[in-house]
């Protein structure tokens, strides 16, 4: 698999990254309850699996159940070899933010308890998680993250956002070296940071590429409350051909072909995943003439394009 500099980090991360979410609780369409999801012994088959076949790059978080203690499992013996992203707990509590007084004490010891979960002494990346504009701009918040990185705990600062004012902020501030955000074939606003990110070195690592698996095989039968989205899934079966042999190579491609992209984030849970997610990252992205093609053909209200609603209505099940 190909490696991308992670911008000006001086890290090489993989083309695709493995997203460890699933493997730490109930996410995704389908996963209702533990029941639902691999064992212990058979995540760390599969992490295994993913390094060997050439994926270094494994993201995890505080807030991913067990997910950075079974990545500390299966990694104990193979650290030298991986690059390791976490995030910090989350900063509010109950709709109330952690005082200033306390940011450093909260964040030292989220990181602490990462690198405990994960057996080791320092992180590749650490990010911010679920931020809003109130936390992104937070000078105290940024201190600290800096501090930790001039102590080798950790090797760079990190962000994860959602809407474009939220990516648009974390590039702005020149605090945060890598930015993970959400991008796809239908929701293409963020976008609108690439160029910016690019020319200032920030790492940009993508997620959602592939909607939960609604661009692929599960985007069909859907609630009829998104019978305009299926519509629209279905539309993108006109790019298929040779290269592009089914959606989520597509979708995956897609992502992988734009400038200043390091990685594309996958949720993986199941061999099959893995196999496919490694397949699509072969090296042959997009000429300008489909890339534009591709990005015309975006959803025309990406507003509705909220899976947490969705799924609090039903409407994925």
């Amino acid at each position: 698999m190909n490696k991308r500099q992670l911008g000006k980090t001086g890290i090489y991360v993989s083309e695709i990254a493995f997203g460890g979410v699933e493997i730490g609780l109930p996410y995704g369409i389908g996963v209702d309850s533990r029941e639902d999801m691999l064992s212990e012994a058979d995540a760390i088959y599969l992490l295994h699996e993913a390094q060997e076949k050439g994926i270094n790059f494994f993201d995890t978080a505080r807030l991913y159940g067990e997910s950075e203690s079974i990545m500390g499992k299966a990694f104990a013996n193979r650290r030298s070899d991986i690059v390791l992203a976490s995030k910090c707990d989350q900063f509010r509590k109950d709709g109330k933010m952690v005082p200033d007084r306390d940011l450093k004490n909260f964040i030292e010891g989220s990181l602490q308890e990462s690198l405990k979960a994960l057996r080791t002494d320092y992180l590749d990346v650490f990010m911010l998680h679920q931020v809003d504009k109130e936390i992104l701009e937070n000078t105290v918040i940024a201190d600290v993250f800096a501090d930790l990185k001039l102590k080798n705990l950790i090797r760079s600062t990190g962000v994860s956002t959602y809407s474009t004012e939220e990516t648009g902020i974390a590039i702005a501030t020149g605090n945060w070296e890598v930015v993970q955000l959400p991008f796809n074939l239908m929701d293409q606003r963020n976008r609108l940071s690439f160029h910016k990110a690019y020319e200032n070195g920030i790492g940009l690592v993508i997620r959602s590429v592939l909607m939960k698996g609604l661009l692929s095989d599960r985007g069909k039968n859907l609630h009829p409350a998104l019978r305009s989205v299926e519509q629209h899934i279905r539309a993108y079966e006109g790019l298929l051909g040779d290269q592009f042999h089914d959606l989520p190579t597509l979708a995956t491609q897609f992502a992988l072909s734009f400038e200043g992209v390091s990685s594309v984030l996958v949720g993986i849970d199941k061999l099959e995943y893995l196999y496919k997610a490694l397949a699509t990252a072969n090296g042959q992205y997009m000429n300008d003439e489909m890339l534009n093609k591709a990005q015309k053909m975006q959803y025309p209200d990406p507003t509705f394009l909220n899976l947490p609603h969705w799924d609090r209505m039903g409407w994925l099940r």
